[in-house]
C-alpha cells in the first residue's frame, strides 16, 4: 500500500488541516500518517487560538515517520512560523522526499491569519525549491508572485514567476471572483486549465487542504502530476456535492461521500 504524510496544523472541528488530509488520503486510497505542526482551537465560524509545536518536536515526528514508514508523498499545510519551517525544510532535504506538495496556507477560510509574515519568506526561500506542485489561491499566489491577479491572463503570469523562481510546478487555484473553479497549472513552462462547475455550496471549510492532500495521495499511486490534479479534482467536488450541512458558519465538507462500507452504515 502507498503511504502519504501530511505536515500541517490540527483543527478541532475537523473539516481542515491534518483531520480533513488524514480523510482524504484515506479515501484516495493511501496509508495517511501525520506531522502535527500547531493545535488549533477553531471552528467553523473562526480561529479561537494556535500552540505550535517546538521545532525539535515536529523534527521528532518527522524523523519518526521516515525512520520507518518511508511516504512516498508528502503534503504540507499550515505552517505559522519561520522556525518551524526550517525544520520542514532541513528534514525533507535530509530525506530527499519525494511528491512534496506544499499548499502555502496563510489564511483559513473564516478569515483568521494562519502564517506570520516572517514564515512567508523562509517558505519561499527553503520549501518552495523542495515541492513537486505548490497549491497557492489567488491571494496567496499574489503574495508569492508579488503581483496582482485579476484575470487569467494574470493567473498564468504569476505561476510563471512563482515557477520560474523557485523551480517548482504551481497549481493557481480560481475562485475569489477569478476564473471561478478553473484552475490554471504551470509545470516546466508550460500551462494547463483544469476547468471545474462551480458548486453552489457555502460549506468550503478546509477545501484547500482537500485538494493538496488528494493530489499527494494521486503522486504517490504513481500518477503523473496533471492526472493527479484532475483526479483531485474531480474528488472535491464529490465532496462539496454531497452538500454537508454542518455548523454554524463555512461548514466542512463530505470527505465520506464515496465509502461504500458495511462499516460506514447506520443503524436502523
Amino acid at each position: 500500500m502507498r503511504t502519504a504524510l501530511s505536515i500541517a496544523g490540527s483543527d478541532s472541528s475537523g473539516g481542515a488541516g491534518i483531520q480533513a488530509d488524514l480523510k482524504t488520503m484515506t479515501l484516495n486510497g493511501v496509508f495517511a500518517m501525520s506531522a502535527v505542526t500547531a493545535l488549533t482551537a477553531q471552528n467553523t465560524t473562526g480561529v479561537r487560538g494556535i500552540q505550535e509545536a517546538t521545532p525539535a518536536f515536529l523534527a521528532q515526528q518527522i524523523d519518526a515517520v521516515f525512520e520507518d514508514i518511508r511516504p512516498d508523498a508528502v503534503k504540507i499545510g499550515m505552517v505559522s512560523s519561520a522556525a518551524l519551517v526550517e525544520v520542514i525544510a532541513e528534514r525533507l532535504a535530509f530525506y530527499k522526499a519525494e511528491n512534496v506538495v506544499v499548499d502555502p496556507v496563510m489564511v483559513a477560510t473564516s478569515g483568521s491569519s494562519l502564517m506570520e509574515t516572517d514564515a512567508i519568506g523562509v517558505l519561499k526561500a527553503r520549501l518552495l525549491p523542495l515541492a513537486a506542485v505548490t497549491t497557492p489561491n489567488i491571494p496567496e499566489a499574489e503574495v508569492l508572485s508579488g503581483m496582482t491577479i485579476r484575470t487569467q491572463e494574470d493567473m498564468q503570469t504569476a505561476a510563471g514567476i512563482i515557477g520560474e523562481k523557485h523551480g517548482c510546478a504551481v497549481l493557481v487555484k480560481g475562485g475569489h471572483s477569478v476564473s471561478d473553479a478553473n484552475d490554471l497549472l504551470w509545470a516546466d513552462g508550460q500551462t494547463r486549465w483544469f476547468y471545474g462547475k462551480r458548486i453552489d455550496n457555502p460549506n468550503t471549510h478546509g477545501t484547500g487542504c482537500t485538494l493538496s492532500s488528494a493530489i499527494a495521495a494521486n503522486l504517490a499511486k504513481g500518477f503523473s502530476l496533471a492526472d493527479s490534479v484532475e483526479r483531485a479534482k474531480a474528488y472535491i467536488s464529490g465532496a462539496l456535492g454531497a452538500m454537508l450541512d454542518l455548523g454554524s458558519g463555512r461548514g466542512p465538507m463530505n470527505h465520506a461521500f464515496d465509502l461504500q462500507s458495511d462499516f460506514a452504515k447506520e443503524a436502523r
